[in-house]
């Protein structure tokens, strides 16, 4: 009761930057929770923790949106409104992402490849796509936007079925994403470990720019755009719960649902060129 009461769905929306510490917050502790206690299976074990401190506040945060829908203003207003509940929940996944960079880039070897073993199992099986390694032609934009796609449709899938479900599969992506910043600042670090004085320190901040840099430029969107799918996934299932359906204002639901998972293809179109053919070529 005390993590997901620190803040409220209200205050979430208007002061989001407050939930990048909060999400900060839920996986720092998670993280050490799941080495005090579960140290074996720590690598999934943080991520479920993170989620039960996640998801009254993002459950809270759909009904109030749900209710919104209900008040049959335009649809531009509507979504002006979802936006605010969209940067609340991207806040907090930056915040989850920044937790596993942190963790990953200090804690001792050992422990790291104890906390983090699923997550780097799961990038050694994508690394042959991952960005850097793909050429930009049209194949590899279609795979990675039908890959995309899919993930998209688990969260719609999860929301639907859980309320607020979505918000597993976004933070077992944070997790990756973390671990991937992280792994990529390690192993600069380390590279870089020669140098000394005002050089090495500068080089290491260059460095921790370069590696956020070199996964945001594609991820952030690509995660915004399933945070939007998550989010109409979420006003169904409240408007189901509800007993909403059947009336015209359930039809009015469906209709901001679905203009909200349009957006989110849109979003992932764009996150997929970034992927294939901007990022790879500034990296």
């Amino acid at each position: 009761m005390v993590l997901e009461s620190l803040t409220t769905p209200f205050k979430a929306e208007n002061r989001p930057s407050r939930l990048i510490f909060l999400g900060f917050m839920y996986c720092s502790v998670a993280i050490f929770l799941s080495l005090w206690i579960f140290r074996s299976y720590s690598s999934l074990i943080m991520v479920f923790l993170t989620v039960m401190a996640c998801v009254p506040l993002l459950y809270n945060t759909i009904k109030m949106e749900e209710e919104k829908d209900l008040q049959d203003m335009g649809e531009k207003w509507l979504l002006k409104e979802h936006s605010k509940a969209l940067m609340a929940f991207i806040s907090l996944f930056i915040g989850i992402t920044l937790a596993c960079v942190l963790w990953y880039s200090v804690l001792p070897k050992d422990t790291v490849l104890v906390l983090f073993e699923t997550q780097f199992s799961t990038l050694e099986n994508i690394n042959p796509n991952v960005t850097g390694l793909v050429s930009g032609n049209i194949n590899s934009f279609v795979g990675i936007f039908l890959n995309n796609v899919k993930v998209l449709i688990f969260c719609i899938l999860f929301s639907f079925l859980y309320g607020s479900g979505a918000i597993f599969i976004l933070t077992w992506n944070a997790s990756v994403i973390g671990v991937a910043i992280g792994n990529f600042i390690r192993t600069e670090i380390t590279y870089y470990s020669s140098l000394f004085g005002f050089e090495k320190i500068a080089q290491h901040f260059n460095i921790i720019s370069f590696g956020l840099l070199k996964y945001v430029i594609h991820g952030i969107p690509e995660i915004f755009a399933y945070f939007v799918a998550g989010l109409a996934g979420g006003i169904i299932s409240v408007a189901v719960i509800r007993h909403d359906f059947g009336t015209r204002k359930f039809e009015h639901i469906l209709l901001d649902s679905a203009d909200l998972i349009l957006l989110s293809l849109i979003i992932l179109l764009l996150a997929g060129v970034l992927e294939v053919w901007v990022t790879p070529a500034i990296f």
